[in-house]
């Protein structure tokens, strides 16, 4: 049974993607700057103290994810919490043609690309983020109209993450077709692509479930910060 993906950020982050990590053998997080997430090793006392000692003062918060629920030290408070689910790509999906250009984006775009999930709220989304795995992105004349990329990098699995599109640009097949775009990429070496979605998006769980994703699991998520700031 896989178990690298139960908690996915920290396997990320104690392999492929360790060189992002801040953090030591009991739990680790991301560069601020590059995203919130953060995990702990497991819920023992140690791990959960290294957790609370990830958080910076003032309003800063850890974005959680993982199949166990989520255990927090005393010191530390969910704001936020929900139930997602882990797809991962076990068969070829439906395609459809579309008339589109899908391009790699770059350091210019991320003033669009903040735009837009600022708008579209795909999950968190920074300045940095474009770092961590390649982007790309389809756009009408000057406007970036939908995008997707890559965030959590695991040993033999890649997530694919940041797919939105543009409201005025909603309908026309483009978060399929950067999705199956993505996963062809990932795949063409050598990973499987898995992603995740909360579970009550039965759209966007309908729409990769005809890309050939199943449900893995369900996925506790939680936005944390310090409970006496």
């Amino acid at each position: 049974m896989t178990t690298e993906l139960d908690r996915p950020i920290w396997t990320a982050l104690q392999t492929r993607q360790i060189h992002f990590g801040k953090g030591d053998e009991f739990a680790r997080r991301y560069d601020p700057d590059v995203s919130p997430f953060a995990s702990a090793r497991d819920d023992s006392a140690q791990s959960l103290n290294a957790l609370h000692g990830l958080v910076r003062d003032g309003n800063d918060s850890l974005f959680l994810l993982q199949a166990d629920p989520i255990v927090l030290p005393g010191t530390l408070q969910a704001t936020k919490s929900a139930l997602g689910v882990q797809m991962v790509q076990t068969r070829d999906g439906a395609r459809r043609s579309a008339q589109a250009t899908i391009d790699r984006l770059t350091v210019s775009d991320i003033p669009d690309m903040m735009a837009l999930t600022e708008l579209t709220k795909p999950g968190p989304f920074l300045k940095r983020t474009f770092e961590i795995g390649p982007f790309w992105g389809i756009r009408d004349g000057d406007r970036l109209a939908a995008m997707a990329g890559t965030r959590l990098d695991v040993p033999g699995y890649t997530e694919i993450s940041g797919v939105c599109t543009h409201p005025e640009f909603q309908g026309r097949g483009l978060a399929a077709l950067l999705s199956t775009f993505v996963a062809d990429q990932i795949a063409a070496r050598g990973d499987c692509p898995f992603l995740h979605a909360y579970a009550d998006n039965d759209a966007a769980i309908r729409l990769y479930d005809r890309l050939g994703f199943r449900i893995r699991c369900e996925v506790h998520v939680a936005v944390a910060g310090l409970a006496n700031p």
